[in-house]
């Protein structure tokens, strides 16, 4: 009976509420990452809180203990995402990178900003889609501005006897390169994904590598235009 008290008044204790706010929060981790699993598969439109449920084993009950709706998961799935992204590239886009070499700064800025799209493919299908909460897309929005911008700030100060106008340009033209490559990477797994993220830092390098300052003798910027 004494210990049977004991551990009564234990339960009891100040340690219990954190007890519970942990085991929610382990719930919340788990129902998000079946989520993503469920969004990846289903896409956002086809996914539902009953297979969310299903794949996060436990009842439709459990899951609305803590989100009323899908919107709602997604939301808050987004949010960290999102959250994860603005943490991956602010450290790809640090001013230390601008002394390296330009392969070497395609591989400081690129390999995390890939390794994060392919460790977390749920990120693409919450920020693309007409059906996607409306929350989602403004933060989206608002991050490739900031992302666009950075990689303005960057080649700028890695292309400084370039002018600014086609820095912009540039830069633009890089921001699309890396998208359109990010498509093929995120479509291919193994080997091939390999592949094609050593194909994308080819395709950037040969854009780049006639810009910079260490280019070959008799290589301009001015002479990389085209008609």
């Amino acid at each position: 009976m004494p210990e049977a008290r004991a551990r009564e008044a234990a339960d009891a204790g100040p340690d219990r509420p954190r007890r519970r706010q942990a085991r929610g929060e382990a719930r919340i981790a788990q129902l998000l990452d079946a989520a993503a699993s469920v969004f990846c598969s289903s896409g956002y439109y086809g996914a539902s809180t009953n297979a969310i449920a299903r794949e996060a084993g436990v009842s439709p009950g459990t899951l609305y203990q803590f989100f009323p709706n899908k919107e709602a998961i997604a939301v808050e799935l987004g949010d960290q995402l999102l959250h994860r992204w603005r943490d991956t590239y602010g450290a790809a886009f640090v001013a230390s990178h601008l002394e390296l070499p330009l392969d070497r700064l395609l591989d400081a800025v690129l390999d995390p900003l890939i390794a994060f799209n392919c460790e977390n493919p749920a990120f693409a299908v919450l920020t693309h889609g007409s059906e996607i909460p409306g929350v989602i897309t403004r933060e989206h929005d608002i991050l490739h501005a900031t992302m666009l911008s950075r990689t303005e700030e960057l080649l700028g100060a890695y292309l400084p006897e370039v002018p600014a106008d086609r820095i912009t340009r540039i830069a633009g033209m890089s921001f699309v390169l890396f998208k359109a490559g990010l498509d093929l990477i995120m479509s291919h797994e193994g080997a091939e994904r390999d592949a094609y993220i050593a194909e994308l830092k080819t395709v950037m390098y040969r854009y780049l590598h006639p810009l910079v300052h260490d280019t070959p003798e008799g290589v301009t910027p001015e002479s990389t235009n085209t008609p």
